[in-house]
């Protein structure tokens, strides 16, 4: 029987509520103000330790409430790395803000939208943001700022500086910061924290020292003032004083802790290793002692302990002074980590709770017990495809530990298959002995995992040879590694071409994956990609919407982190136009597929992420993403995702008409072996862009398209035989633009109607539109003859053309007046003008242009309006076109 489900309601309770006010307080009023003043998208809260961040935040969050703003709390940990744990976190703060998702039916929560949504104002608060390092966590909120409405506000507590894209924010007048300066407390504030400490009054003289020596830093003024108290202003004490440091601040910490009694003193050094506190876990690491009354009696005096408002009692330590405590715990008592880390590591295993069970036991070195709790429930986070923090803590057990568990070595190879890449997996796999254990389940387990690693690395007729000795060890006993086995068999005999086999595979493991949401997750991966490449989008979207959903419980828009799925599912959402959508999905994927390291994932998500940059007008940003991928090809020597950065340069080399360049492009990518391979092969990424193909795109463009004709008829032909249909519907696409080029403009028209025809049936959008305004012409004809004929005509292609002719939107006459080539203008161009056309002409935005000159969107604009008023053109594209005309540009 499967242990309980590990969820952990009351730490989100306790991390969705800001700490509780304390008389102590000094009220930062200017700050409050300058924050109410401001219209920003994001306030950055930036400090060191001890320089009361969060208390400046609560009382800008009591401030809003008190306007009536919405206002939501986080406060975050480094288990928010997990994504499903952010994300679950994120999604509940969202909902205390009042948000409703905006959608349907059954699918789960989305933050982003959901605040999006919202007209009313509202502010998400984000403290202790210095512990997110995971790109995913970090494009989610660089995303959520992004999509912010108007009247909305994030404000974020961190001690560094975040990698939110900053820079474009400030330049924006989208960011305020409240930096260590603005933080450090004012002579008259410093006063009044004396006060409301109800101390006697400092003499205005030792005040003004005080405050100097401390330069405002809070902490060590709290500090200071608990020291006071028991010296008394007569002993010379401030003139000792000297508090610009963190050594200060621990002197004080330990002269204010070393006057305490000796059970506070031992309560407080033995609880510091816990990062919530209540009653309950802080008596299992002191049972002796009564840790309701000892919290109490902190509580009261007000000086150590912070409470977190929620669910029962429960507070933390001022962050300053924990961190001192846990230092002084390891100096004095280092006998007791581990003691201490593993009555806690057991109350949370007695309360179900054994994700923070095994980060104790391992955060207090105790391997053996981290051990002997992952044997319990290891498999089942395996089966829930919590691939990353298993691989996290497998990476903190020394390897001569963890080989004394063979299966809990297995499930580690498994961890570091898909979060460590292929690479790394097969070097720890071939030094594991796994492959020659006693154990025979284990055995047969670790030689599974070959055919996927090959696989991984783009091997596959090696991944062949490996499954078929793989297969014949059926079963293994581990139904995990049975359904997997299988599943990555699915996957080398689609791409060797074997569909018929491939389809048997998928069944078989479905039979065998039992309760395996990575399992599934995998399944409906693979035959979505079957149903893509048959041109069946409907199905295929239906497929990997449900991959992305199956791994562990808590999802966000579809997207938790699994690499495999998600960038397959980013391609439909992509192929449907829907760019805000994919972009979003693509923050969480694109980071994990570099690092896992999958060939064909690595070029669909890099490709993605330039298009949507370009359609954007972000032209630096859609070089840039190919750049990274030609890199990542070299650096992993794997010369098809060389190759693919090439192809998609050249794509858009050619839709800023540059022909040499894109044909300088298409030479480089010209491997013979690389593509006489694709020719044999399935590859996905290469589904649609592969060599031939580009090479006709390019003749249609710039050389011979009657030329091109004959290729893609013999491409077309190939691709329907091979039930390569999605294939045969760009190549068919390609065909209409080169009869277009060739001057049968009525056969194109038809070739293009026939072609949308199909197209219109799936949903297929970004097919048609990445061949560029070259198509425009042509749809817009098959439109009007399609409206001439309404009344009989298909509603669903009516309606498939309409959502194209907007997607595209406004686009040149085919016919533009304008002088002849070397004619001079009525008005002359400036040398301004002619570079803002040029880079008009290749696709950047306004705002991309005025980052690229350094000037104002506004003049930008002016720019604009002046060269249409100059050639007489009615729209950017008209200018373009009439520019290219005359020689302006090329």
């Amino acid at each position: 029987m499967l242990p309980p489900h590990p969820t952990s309601p009351r730490i989100l309770e306790t991390k969705l509520n800001p700490p509780a006010f304390a008389v102590t307080q000094v009220a930062r009023r200017a700050i409050s103000d300058e924050v109410a003043a401001s219209a920003v998208k994001l306030v950055l809260v930036r400090a060191p330790a001890g320089f009361g961040k969060t208390t400046a935040m609560a009382q800008m969050r009591a401030r809003m409430e008190a306007q009536g703003l919405a206002c939501a709390w986080l406060t975050l940990d480094r288990a928010d790395n997990d994504v499903s744990r952010f994300l679950a976190c994120l999604a509940e703060a969202v909902q205390r803000l009042g948000a409703d998702e905006a959608d349907d039916d059954s699918g789960p929560f989305d933050a982003v939208a959901a605040l999006a949504s919202i007209d009313a104002p509202f502010a998400l608060f984000l403290d202790d943001f210095e512990v997110v390092q995971e790109p995913a966590v970090l494009g989610f909120v660089r995303e959520l700022i992004e999509q912010l409405p108007r009247r909305g506000h994030v404000v974020i507590g961190s001690r560094g500086l975040p990698d939110l894209g900053l820079g474009r924010l400030r330049a924006r007048g989208q960011l305020l910061e409240i930096d260590t300066d603005r933080l450090r407390f004012t002579l008259e504030e410093t006063n009044a924290f004396f006060g409301q400490r109800a101390l006697d009054a400092l003499p205005p003289d030792m005040l003004s020292q005080l405050h100097r020596k401390t330069e405002g830093w809070v902490a060590a003024i709290w500090l200071a003032s608990m020291a006071l108290e028991r010296h008394g202003v007569e002993t010379g004490f401030v003139e000792r004083f000297s508090g610009s440091d963190r050594a200060v601040a621990d002197y004080l910490a330990e002269d204010v802790l070393a006057h305490q009694p000796p059970e506070i003193r031992d309560f407080l050094l033995r609880t510091s290793i816990l990062r919530q506190l209540d009653a309950s876990v802080c008596q299992a690491l002191n049972p002796r002692a009564d840790s309701a009354a000892l919290l109490e009696r902190l509580a009261a005096s007000n000086l150590f302990i912070t409470p977190v408002t929620g669910e029962g009692r429960a507070w933390r330590y001022h962050s300053l002074f924990g961190d001192f405590l846990r230092a002084r715990l390891a100096a004095e008592m280092p006998d007791e980590m581990a003691r201490l880390h593993l009555a806690a590591s057991a109350w949370y295993e007695s309360q179900g709770r054994p994700v923070p069970a095994i980060d104790h036991a391992i955060e207090g070195g105790d391997h053996p017990h981290a051990l002997t709790l992952l044997a319990t429930w290891a498999g089942q986070f395996l089966e829930q495809g919590r691939m990353r923090m298993l691989s996290r803590w497998f990476a903190a057990i020394p390897a001569r530990q963890l080989r004394a568990q063979p299966m809990l070595q297995l499930i580690a190879l498994w961890a570091a298959c898909f979060t460590r890449g292929p690479w790394d997996a097969m070097r720890k796999l071939e030094q594991s002995g796994c492959t020659d254990s006693t154990i025979a389940e284990v055995r047969a387990g670790a030689h599974t995992l070959y055919p996927l690693l090959l696989a991984m690395q783009d091997r596959y007729d090696e991944a062949y040879a490996a499954g078929r000795d793989a297969l014949a060890r059926l079963p293994t006993g581990i139904p995990f590694a049975d359904s997997a086995l299988l599943n990555a068999m699915a996957n080398v005999l689609a791409v060797m071409g074997d569909q018929h086999e491939s389809q048997r595979m998928l069944d078989a493991a479905r039979s065998r994956q039992g309760h395996s949401h990575f399992n599934r997750m995998y399944s409906e991966s693979l035959e979505g990609l079957l149903d893509l490449q048959g041109g069946r989008l409907r199905q295929a979207t239906a497929r990997f919407r449900m991959a992305v959903d199956s791994t562990h419980a808590v999802t966000y828009n579809h997207s938790h982190g699994n690499a495999w799925a998600g960038v397959l599912y980013a391609g439909v959402v992509y192929e449907a136009n829907q760019l805000t959508q994919a972009d979003h999905l693509l923050n969480t994927y694109l980071p994990l597929a570099r690092d896992v390291g999958l060939p064909d994932h690595m070029i669909l998500s890099h490709v993605m992420r330039s298009r949507i940059a370009f359609h954007a007008g972000d032209i630096d940003a859609a070089f840039l993403a190919l750049t990274e991928l030609e890199y990542l090809g070299h650096e992993r020597q794997l010369p098809r995702v060389v190759a693919g950065a090439k192809l998609e340069r050249s794509r858009i080399l050619l839709l800023q008409g540059n022909g040499p360049a894109a044909r300088d492009e298409l030479a480089r990518a010209d491997d013979p072996a690389l593509w006489a391979r694709e020719r044999r092969q399935r590859l996905p990424a290469h589904d649609l862009d592969y060599l031939a193909l580009a090479q006709a795109r390019w003749q249609i463009a710039f050389g011979d398209a009657r030329a091109a004709l004959s290729t893609l008829d013999e491409e077309i032909r190939s691709a329907n035989e091979s039930g390569r249909h999605r294939r045969a519907l760009k190549l068919r696409v390609l065909r209409a633009l080169a009869l277009h080029r060739a001057g049968d403009v009525t056969a194109a028209v038809d070739e293009m109607g026939a072609a949308l025809q199909a197209a219109s049936q799936e949903g297929f959008m970004r097919l048609i539109l990445d061949e560029g305004p070259a198509v425009g012409a042509l749809i817009q004809s098959h439109a009007a003859a399609t409206r001439a004929q309404a009344a009989h005509g298909d509603p669903i292609l009516a309606d498939y053309l309409q959502r194209l002719l907007q997607a595209m939107g406004p686009m040149a006459p085919p016919d533009i007046e304008a002088p002849a080539p070397g004619a001079e203008l009525a008005e002359p161009l400036t040398r301004k003008e002619i570079h803002v056309l040029q880079l008009l002409a290749e696709g950047y935005s306004n705002g991309a242009m005025a980052e690229k000159l350094f000037v104002s969107d506004s003049t930008v604009r002016t720019h604009l309006r002046n060269i249409n008023m100059k050639l007489d053109a009615k729209s950017r594209t008209q200018a373009v076109a009439i520019a290219r005309k005359v020689g302006v540009i090329r």
